[in-house]
């Protein structure tokens, strides 16, 4: 199959298509890690996303299952530079092509990644349209169309992404430990799993949850989970941490961060091209301790709207973007990071969750 990635400011390129025939429009964004394509491509935080993967050969190790952060795919389409048809790896039950295939996701291997993420970087995330045929040659008119799908689609922050991704109706995880209630925002599986090997009772909550009903399960904290999109769309959830907060403790990670400091009155903005990766530096102001980290947003907490509201605990490294903060008073603490990582390193994974264990102590 043919395919061809168009961009919102005219860049047309042609690749190799796979995965399954059809139409994909999202942002267009990239992610740095070598390995973890399987998390990637199931992290509900990639709704309404084409992510393009920056290391260059993809699918070596084939698909699993294993480790899928969700029900299926969530991204809109996936850009590689190269694609491995023949995998090697003693878990692997498919490649990676048959599971895009199997779950309806275009692709397109075959184009200069290096050249589209530098553009990326130069000029900011940009809307795209992913468009692959059974036909030899795109013609004229395919690129045109796709040019016109990519410049004329909705922007992200007008779509109700979270409501794509948030579980249907609650439910429960057994356990004998604390009592934990998740507002699934579009939570990743390895939040959940960090939960439950520390023996936490959890309850998981769709977006729209009322204040009640959290009330009713008699949580020891609330904990406010990754998902996709602008955070000021989440009004419901931010709604829910004005009526309790001071009366549990609170907790966030990603969005989470994002929809808790919105709550509290501050503010949030959209980074330029975002941080998505397994690699971000990111310092402890106290102890000035760097840890890597795993990331995956696009939108960011305003530093200058934290002041007398929130107390900034650590920052990037790189470009000094809010990363954790902590309201004592009210028993609030949240990271933009992902502890949990799936893909990424663990380096904060016991600090996060152990504080958690640590509530009502």
């Amino acid at each position: 199959m043919k395919a061809i990635l168009a961009l919102e400011d005219g860049t047309v390129v042609e690749g190799a298509g796979w995965g399954a025939e059809g139409v994909a429009r999202g942002e267009l964004v990239f992610a740095t890690p070598f390995t973890g394509y399987e998390e990637a491509l199931t992290d509900p935080s990639y709704k309404g996303q084409i992510l393009m993967l920056t290391y260059p050969l993809i699918g070596n190790y084939g698909v699993s299952g294993a480790r899928f952060q969700s029900d299926g795919i969530k991204v809109e389409g996936f850009v590689v530079r190269e694609m491995c048809d023949t995998p090697s790896h003693y878990r692997s039950k498919r490649g990676i092509e048959e599971f895009l295939r199997d779950e309806g996701v275009p692709a397109i291997s075959g184009v200069d990644t290096r050249m589209l993420t530098i553009k990326t970087r130069r000029y900011g995330t940009m809307k795209a349209c992913l468009m692959v045929k059974p036909e030899p040659e795109m013609s004229e008119e395919d690129k045109a169309r796709a040019l016109e799908l990519a410049s004329t689609q909705p922007d992200i922050s007008d779509l109700d992404l979270i409501e794509r991704v948030t579980c249907k109706t609650r439910y429960r995880i057994p356990g004998s430990g604390k009592r934990i209630a998740v507002i699934d925002l579009g939570v990743k599986r390895n939040i959940i799993e960090s939960l439950r090997k520390r023996d936490f009772e959890v309850f998981v909550f769709p977006a729209g949850v009322r204040e009640s009903e959290i009330v009713d399960s008699e949580p020891d904290a609330l904990l406010l989970s990754n998902g996709p999109g602008d955070p000021k769309r989440a009004k419901g959830a931010m709604r829910v941490v004005k009526e309790l907060a001071g009366r549990i403790p609170i907790f966030g990670i990603c969005l989470g961060l994002q929809v808790v400091a919105l709550a509290l009155g501050c503010d949030t903005y959209k980074l330029k091209f975002g941080h998505r990766g397994a690699n971000q530096p990111v310092k402890d102001l106290e102890s000035a301790r760097v840890y890597i980290t795993a990331q995956n947003h696009g939108f960011a907490v305003d530093k200058d709207s934290m002041d007398g509201i929130a107390e900034l605990t650590q920052i990037n490294a790189n470009d000094g973007t809010v990363e954790a903060f902590e309201v004592p008073y009210l028993g609030i603490k949240c990271v933009q990071y992902h502890p949990e990582a799936s893909p990424g390193p663990w380096d904060t994974e016991k600090m996060f969750f152990d504080e958690l264990m640590r509530v009502g102590v």
